[in-house]
């Protein structure tokens, strides 16, 4: 079952449950995923049809409005409205559910001690060689702060 259909059948099963919260955020969730789906048809070729996302893909859109929600959050609390604040988090709790697990830090450095291996990288110089390689090996299953830590600190350390 790919995400999206996960997110339709939830969206009926809120509107059964009259779960407005989780009712609202898939809706939201949903409408960004059409919205990218929209924004990959070919202007030249207005007669196709909108081609549906991979999961790697709405996975990303979900990332974005999880991120979108946290940092709202952020700026609630920042502005004593922490009523606010809660709603944002939890709609990101929400979203989260449908995100596939990411690697931890030590997966992530074994997965960049093998980019860097085959990059034949030797220190902090190549870490421009090294950085879209791994971004491309563990796209959709760790974050990219995350991956610029670890490559900065195994070139440092001389891999």
């Amino acid at each position: 079952m790919t995400i999206k259909v996960r997110l339709s059948d939830d969206l009926k099963d809120a509107m059964r449950a009259r779960d407005e919260l989780r009712r609202n955020v898939l809706r939201s969730v949903l409408t960004a995923i059409s919205n990218a789906e929209i924004a990959r048809v070919d202007v030249k070729d207005a007669a196709a049809s909108r081609s549906e996302l991979a999961d790697a893909d709405v996975a990303a859109v979900l990332r974005k409005q999880a991120k979108q929600r946290r940092e709202s959050a952020g700026e609630y609390r920042k502005a004593a409205r922490t009523d606010l604040a809660e709603r944002e988090e939890a709609e990101a709790a929400i979203i989260d559910a449908y995100l596939p697990q990411e690697l931890s830090r030590d997966e992530i450095a074994s997965e960049v001690r093998a980019v860097i291996a085959e990059v034949g990288a030797s220190g902090p110089g190549d870490k421009g060689r090294v950085m879209p390689a791994a971004m491309a090996r563990l796209r959709g299953r760790a974050d990219g702060r995350t991956v610029n830590e670890v490559v900065t600190e195994l070139l440092a350390g001389g891999a």
